[in-house]
């Protein structure tokens, strides 16, 4: 299981934004679990503050900006592909100016700078999403596609055939430590006839040499030369994560992209960003093997099929009862009902997977302290369906109180309060 992960230490770092040629001061901060990636402005009345959201995305022209009321904050996506990259999931990143400093045109300075602050974890698992459906999106040339994967993969397709650089292809499974080596360096690149045209619309003001590797017809003008000989395509990977960061946190699954930019990028986090908050809503879900992973219970006294919704402060399960549970063998096996003490096993099982799923209770046993309230309201038999829904009602290091409820086909069958004991194995 990975856990969230925040900085250490607050360290911060001046620089001149790239599109307002204006010097910037970003400091980074611990953050609590749960928060995400917050930019304050503090140059403003109040220091406003605004979340990293696909949703609060206001303009792509070379760049994302994020803005909100009168909050906006320019150039996100290098230091957001640090912080995936990286693993930080909580940071609070304080600016006394409108737009994030362009560094080298890399994601690398940012990458030291969290470095430099030293990762912490904290104790609760990363939210991570994995995609479960392919997600297909096509817009002219560009295309973007989401598979389910077990990692995080990206595969990206350039082609600038009238420049020099002509096409590129690049497929990466990422870690940190690949990014760090293959990704973090690349630089943002344009070419020398588009330069005049964006200063024209009031962009790249600080833009140089230093912070950027610019094209001619014949090759790259920049005396270092490029850091890779596909250092391009690379740097759009790193677009790419910096604006899929804005979905909500860290995806799994494989990325497909072809010729995409911040613009077709965020579509793609918006889409991703709704998806996430659409299943957020109804809850995670578990099957058997996640919830061997959790309960201790096996055969023939695990009672819990699935979770179908697991949620801050209330879990659903099922349990399907067949006529071959061993228990119906000896229990009125003329006339076979579920024992009352089976049915309370069973719902207390469900609200042991809700105890037992967070970080901090991994490796503990769940045993019962009491049972108050418990009323049985009607017979359970061979072939029902027992959704078992808890309420959380109490929960503290050591101990724990929920109430629940059994439904059979929508009928309320039993319904009891349940105190635990949560202990070290």
């Amino acid at each position: 299981m990975e856990f969230q992960k925040t900085i250490k230490n607050f360290v911060s770092y001046r620089g001149i934004g790239l599109h307002t040629g204006k010097e910037v001061t970003i400091t980074l901060h611990p953050a609590p679990v749960g928060q995400g990636v917050v930019f304050v402005r503090e140059d403003l009345p109040g220091s406003p503050q605004i979340q990293a959201k696909a949703s609060k995305v206001i303009d792509n022209m070379r760049g994302t900006t994020l803005g909100d009321g009168r909050i906006q904050v320019r150039t996100v996506e290098h230091i957001l592909a640090a912080l995936w990259g990286l693993g930080i999931d909580n940071v609070t990143i304080r600016m006394d100016g409108e737009e994030v400093p362009a560094g080298d045109g890399s994601a690398l300075p940012f990458v030291e700078l969290i470095q430099k602050a030293e990762i912490v974890k904290q104790d609760k698992a990363r939210d991570i999403f994995p995609v479960k459906e392919p997600i297909w999106m096509e817009e002219g040339e560009k295309a973007l596609i989401v598979l389910p994967y077990e990692r995080l993969k990206i595969t990206y397709t350039v082609d600038f055939s009238h420049y020099s650089l002509r096409s590129q292809f690049i497929s990466f499974i990422l870690d940190e430590k690949i990014f760090v080596r293959e990704i973090a360096p690349s630089r943002t690149f344009g070419f020398v006839k588009e330069v005049e045209t964006l200063r024209k619309r009031n962009l790249i003001k600080g833009g140089s040499l230093e912070n950027a590797v610019i094209f001619d017809e014949k090759g790259v003008i920049n005396k270092e030369g490029l850091r890779f000989p596909d250092e391009p395509v690379r740097h759009k990977i790193l677009d790419l994560m910096g604006d899929l960061y804005l979905a909500g946190g860290p995806l799994r699954g494989h990325i497909i992209a072809i010729k995409s930019g911040h613009l077709f990028n965020v579509k793609l986090a918006q889409r991703l960003e709704e998806i996430r908050n659409t299943e957020r809503e109804r809850g995670l879900s578990l099957d058997i093997n996640a919830i061997q992973q959790i309960l201790p219970h096996r055969y023939p006294f695990l009672l819990v099929d699935r979770i179908i919704s697991l949620k801050e402060d209330e879990v659903i399960g099922v349990k399907n009862f067949t006529i071959d549970e061993p228990f119906f063998e000896g229990h009125f096996p003329q006339h076979p009902v579920v024992p009352a003490a089976i049915i309370v096993e069973a719902m207390a099982q469900v609200a042991g997977v809700h105890l037992l799923y967070k970080s901090e209770n991994r490796g503990k046993l769940a045993y019962f302290g009491g049972i108050n309230k418990a009323k049985f309201r009607k017979p359970v038999f061979p072939g029902d369906q027992l959704v078992t829904k808890i309420k959380i009602l109490n929960l503290r290091r050591s101990t724990g109180k929920v109430r629940a409820e059994g439904r059979v086909e929508g009928k309320v069958v039993a319904e009891a309060e349940f105190i635990f004991s949560l202990i070290e194995r």
